[in-house]
């Protein structure tokens, strides 16, 4: 399945909050997320992600491994995404090092997820802060095959824009880059 997704920044973050609000019930969760790569950042330079993100909710916490392939739209970033629940984070994360794999970044996002149906379809939006990084972001997700995905960024573009979210502030600029070049 593709991840058809848009990105955009927030300016107005209670109105989209509102906005969201009418659509479903927030759950609020914090991320943390560390992304691997081959030593030779090989997987980097193919534009594929591995990474182990354990999410803290309210009521519990779980781990998800995710493997994303290289991008199928250029204009949105959207990819391919494999994702699987794991039991045991400290587990995954010794088997990858064990397999060759190193920590790229490591960071936290703090995140108010809402599913909800528009359009025809499932849709997930979060709106996101990274404590490492100036704003507020939404992202607008739904999981299609590959032959839906123009069609299915439209339906999120249309989502973005009830939102009161311009098309002039939708960005592909990654949560990795943005927190490496705080760093640095």
């Amino acid at each position: 399945m593709i991840e058809a997704e848009l990105k955009a920044r927030v300016h107005e973050p209670e109105a989209v909050l509102r906005g969201l609000d009418r659509l479903a019930i927030a759950r609020s969760e914090v991320y943390q997320d560390t992304y691997y790569d081959r030593p030779d950042g090989s997987l980097e330079e193919q534009d594929q992600e591995l990474r182990v993100r354990t999410i803290h909710g309210q009521d519990d916490t779980r781990t998800v491994l995710t493997f994303k392939g290289a991008r199928v739209d250029e204009g949105s970033g959207s990819k391919p995404e494999h994702e699987t629940r794991v039991e045991d984070a400290t587990a995954v994360h010794a088997m990858l090092r064990g397999l060759g794999y190193v920590p790229l970044i490591a960071f936290e996002k703090r995140c108010r997820n809402y599913s909800f149906e528009a359009r025809g379809r499932t849709m997930l939006a979060t709106v996101v802060r990274v404590p490492e990084v100036d704003g507020t972001f939404i992202e607008v997700e739904t999981l299609v095959a590959e032959t839906e995905v123009g069609a299915a960024l439209e339906d999120v573009r249309t989502v973005l824009a009830g939102l009161g979210i311009p098309a002039a502030d939708l960005t592909r600029e990654t949560y990795t880059a943005a927190v490496r070049a705080q760093r640095s």
